[in-house]
């Protein structure tokens, strides 16, 4: 499989309140080490990553500093915005050289170089690529306290990130849709404008740390990882 280089958008400006932390949950420490940093850890090993960006609140600029500066990879910090979609937005907005772009969640830091090069890979073909997984639970529709139908999961997927773009495709699309249209994530923006994001298989170990419970999870991979 030809390698491919790519620059990496993850916004990092969010306040986790899910984790109900009182601080960014990306300063929230596994084993001693933050969270965001343990995500960094993984593109600083993969040689195909020319730049990261990331787009955080500027009253924690001083320890993004700090903390970045370990890395050999050029980090650039980009203030971020209210909502994720706009961090998103700013951070492409500082990317001069066309290619491949990823995005990517900073609260999950066990994506595998393995599975980035496949989605990078994806995305050099088709434009635009999402890692994902099966569902493995059975879902149900509700509508208010009833279940109205139980929904066939043989069609269903459970998107991650990070997801890969090429980058003029995103970065328009993400100026179309500032006034229109507010996605869960970026693919969601390419299918709002009648694009094909193709998908590919991800891993279930790539969990994103939302919720307490996800830091009993994320040391239970670092212990079934050697780390």
């Amino acid at each position: 499989m030809k390698e491919h280089t790519y620059r990496i958008v993850i916004p990092a400006a969010g306040a986790g309140k899910r984790m109900g932390a009182d601080r960014n949950k990306l300063m929230l420490t596994l084993r001693d080490r933050s969270i965001i940093e343990w995500t960094l850890d993984v593109f600083e090993q993969d040689p195909a990553c020319l730049e990261i960006i990331l787009a955080i609140n500027p009253v924690e600029q001083i320890w993004f500093e700090d903390m970045t500066a370990q890395y050999e990879t050029p980090i650039r910090l980009v203030s971020g915005g209210r909502e994720r979609q706009e961090s998103v937005q700013r951070g492409l907005e500082v990317i001069t050289e066309p290619g491949i772009v990823l995005i990517h969640d900073g609260a999950r830091p066990f994506v595998t170089v393995d599975a980035i090069q496949r989605v990078v890979h994806a995305a050099a073909t088709t434009g635009a690529a999402v890692l994902a997984v099966p569902i493995k639970d059975t879902v149900k529709r509700i509508q208010h306290d009833a279940i109205v139908e139980t929904v066939p999961r043989d069609e269903l997927m459970a998107a991650q990130t990070p997801q890969a773009f090429q980058l003029e495709v995103i970065r328009t699309v993400h100026e179309k849709a500032a006034t229109e249209f507010l996605g869960t994530d970026d693919a969601s923006l390419i299918e709002w404008d009648g694009g094909t994001v193709t998908w590919v298989t991800g891993q279930y170990e790539n969990i994103k740390v939302t919720t307490p419970d996800d830091l009993l999870f994320g040391e239970a991979i670092l212990t079934k990882r050697g780390k």
